[in-house]
C-alpha cells in the first residue's frame, strides 16, 4: 500500500474528520487502502471487467461528495463495501431495464442476468442474517478477513488482539454460519448451498 505522510497510520476517526476537512492527501491514502479489495468484490458480482472499474470509481466519487456524512464511530471500510455492493447491485438491476438488453440478449441470456440480481440479493440477505447471530467479535473478524480480505496479522492489529485469536474467531465465526445457513436452506432454495461456498 502506497504510503501518504503516514496517513496510513491514523485511526478511523482521524481520517474521516481529515476527509470532512477536504483533506484529498486522505482521500488518497483511503483509496489505495482499499481500491484492489473493493474491485475484487465488485468484480465478483459483476463479473464484467470493465463495469467493476466504472462502479469503483463511483464508489469514490461517492465518498468524496458524501464525506460531510460520513460517521467517524464507524469504520469507513465498511461505509465503502456497502456503498460498492449497492452500485453493483443497481447495475444489474438496471441492465433489466434497459430496453437495448433485449436487442442483445436472447431469452436465456436475459433470465440469467434477471436471475444473477436477484440470486445476488438474497446471497447478501442471507449472508447478513447469520452475521447477526455472530457475538460483536466474532463479526468484526468475519468482516476484517472475508469481506475485506485482510490477514491475520492486519486484522489481529486492528483489533488488539493475537492472531492466533483472530483465527479462533474466524474458524468459529465460519462455522456458526455454515450451521445458520444450512438450517435456512430451505427456505432459499439452493441459494443457501451455494453461499457456504462464496466466502468459504
Amino acid at each position: 500500500m502506497k504510503s501518504f505522510g503516514g496517513y496510513d497510520d491514523y485511526s478511523n476517526a482521524e481520517i474521516v474528520k481529515r476527509l470532512q476537512c477536504d483533506d484529498t492527501t486522505a482521500f488518497d491514502a483511503v483509496y489505495w487502502k482499499y481500491h484492489y479489495r473493493l474491485y475484487k468484490n465488485i468484480f465478483k458480482i459483476l463479473n464484467d471487467e470493465d463495469q467493476a472499474q466504472n462502479i469503483l470509481q463511483d464508489v469514490f466519487v461517492s465518498l468524496w461528495e458524501n464525506r460531510a456524512s460520513i460517521d467517524c464511530r464507524q469504520p469507513i471500510a465498511n461505509w465503502l463495501f456497502v456503498v460498492s455492493y449497492n452500485k453493483s447491485l443497481s447495475f444489474l438491476k438496471k441492465r433489466l431495464k434497459d430496453p437495448v438488453i433485449f436487442q442483445e440478449l436472447d431469452e436465456l441470456e436475459f433470465a440469467e442476468v434477471a436471475s444473477t440480481a436477484a440470486y445476488k440479493e438474497q446471497q447478501f440477505q442471507l449472508l447478513e442474517m447469520a452475521l447477526l447471530q455472530l457475538s460483536p467479535q466474532k463479526k468484526k473478524v468475519f468482516d476484517l478477513c472475508k469481506m475485506q480480505g485482510k490477514t491475520y496479522a492486519e486484522t489481529a492489529e486492528e483489533l488488539h488482539i493475537s492472531r492466533h485469536t483472530v483465527k479462533e474467531y474466524l474458524s468459529e465465526a465460519i462455522l456458526n454460519i455454515r450451521e445458520y445457513i444450512k438450517s435456512h436452506a430451505e427456505e432459499y432454495s439452493a441459494l443457501g448451498i451455494a453461499l457456504l461456498f462464496f466466502f468459504f
